[in-house]
């Protein structure tokens, strides 16, 4: 496993980091006991950076990682995210609110520090005010935390919290179906050494090139119930793009993937070639997705021809598909 530096840390962050919405239970249930195997798989592997948040499963994948972390030695880089619970989305965000929250992280995943507090897509204007980020910095002088960052929805989201000397990081939305971050503000994370999170690298699983039309989920998963936005941004979900769409891009791009690797990997890779990328959250429900996925860090760049096509797909089909603001 390859590693980056990781923003303002100093710590070496392995480029195939591990998502665990899905522990939680965000695409269907997942059993402690497959959730406990696929955290010591992926450690295993080389894996050190997790990435969690207060709402997964009301808890449940803090919990499941606090437990984990009770058997490992390994130094392993825990980020987690606050609010989206209900008594502070979307408008009622205080200081004494965020340490409650923080709090409660810190007994679930049973440490003294959280290593990375991420504001979980606050609405817009709350980043503008600017308090919010005043708030964290005292929970940081306060020692509950050790960095903070932003996880956002969109580029202006982006802009905003990078006008903060002290922020660690920014985890978005960047995939094959995304591209606009690399245009956007790529260069500008570069100069100001903030860390890039990349969340949804394979537009909710559409990337892997598995699923058909016919595909359906099951009806606690988000691929379900919020394929159009009726829950949350439907940049959440299939990264905006219709399914059905979203399925005949995905024939478009088969013809891209060298024989040699999987579509996941080759749309895994495609990220990691760009510099401005710290580390990828890969969200897993099997164990053999941890392998396939923790090997992509040891694949070599894929060329330029193939980003140019890619590139030139995205202005022409896919970018017009995308739903919600970004």
């Amino acid at each position: 496993m390859q590693t980056r530096l990781f923003g303002n840390t100093g710590f070496q962050a392995s480029e195939i980091g591990l998502g665990t919405w899905q522990l939680g239970g965000g695409f269907g249930d997942v059993s402690e006991e497959t959730a406990l195997s696929i955290l010591q798989d992926a450690v295993d592997r080389g894996i050190t950076f997790i990435d969690t948040a207060d709402v997964y499963g009301a808890g449940i994948s803090e919990r499941v990682i606090g437990k984990f972390l009770k058997t490992t030695d390994k130094e392993l880089f825990i980020a987690t995210k606050f609010g989206r619970r209900d008594d502070v989305y979307p408008d009622t965000y205080s200081l004494e609110l965020m340490r409650e929250h923080v709090e409660d992280s810190l007994k679930n995943l049973g440490v003294d520090s959280i290593d990375l507090l991420q504001l979980h897509c606050v609405p817009t204007d709350v980043l503008r005010d600017g308090e919010i980020f005043d708030c964290l910095r005292i929970l940081k002088t306060e020692g509950l935390i050790k960095h903070f960052g932003a996880s956002v929805e969109t580029m202006d989201e982006a802009k905003i919290c990078m006008g903060h000397v002290d922020l660690t990081s920014l985890q978005i939305i960047f995939n094959i179906f995304r591209q606009n971050p690399s245009t956007e503000i790529f260069d500008l994370a570069i100069e100001k050494n903030v860390g890039i999170i990349v969340r949804l690298p394979l537009a909710s699983g559409i990337l892997a090139g598995k699923y058909s039309k016919d595909t359906t989920f099951v009806e606690s998963d988000h691929r379900n119930f919020n394929k159009d936005g009726d829950f949350f941004s439907v940049g959440e979900t299939f990264s905006g793009v219709k399914f059905d769409r979203g399925i005949e891009l995905v024939e478009k791009i088969r013809p891209m993937v060298p024989e040699n690797l999987s579509m996941a990997q080759f749309a895994l890779r495609w990220i990691l070639d760009h510099e401005a990328v710290s580390t990828i959250i890969t969200g897993v429900t099997k164990l053999y997705q941890v392998e396939s996925n923790a090997a992509v860090s040891n694949i070599s760049p894929l060329g330029t021809s193939i980003h140019t096509e890619l590139s030139d797909l995205y202005a022409t089909e896919i970018k017009a598909e995308i739903r919600g603001v970004y």
